[in-house]
């Protein structure tokens, strides 16, 4: 009798696990899909052009929304339209003023604009 007699042999046996084969996971044919998503693009091209007299678009935002877009543009353009307005040095010393108001904790130094 030889030490390796009392050896199991043979595969792991996982507990709670009653089917025990590996099912290996199926590739996904991308060619099929590519034909797909072309044959679903020209249905929906043919679709357009068959109702292109009749297609209008609807906006499905608020009063409230499109107020506020139209708020956020003045705004923009109005800030565009400040910093254009500015030289560079001009900019300079503003940023040199806003630099002095703060405490010294924040301290940085001065900030030239000939460099």
């Amino acid at each position: 009798m030889s030490a390796y007699d009392n050896v199991q042999t043979g595969g792991l046996k996982l507990k709670g696990v009653s089917d025990h084969t590996i099912k290996k996971k199926k590739k996904k044919d991308k060619k099929k899909k590519k034909k797909e998503e072309e044959a679903a693009l020209k249905q929906e091209i043919t679709n357009k052009s068959g109702e292109s007299s009749q297609t209008y678009s609807v906006s499905k935002k608020t009063k409230a929304e499109l107020a506020y877009e139209k708020a956020m543009e003045k705004r923009r353009a109005e800030e565009i339209l400040e910093i254009a307005g500015k030289t560079h040095k001009e900019r300079i010393m503003g940023f040199n003023r806003q630099l002095d108001n703060l405490t010294e904790h924040f301290d940085i130094p001065k900030v030239s604009w000939t460099k």
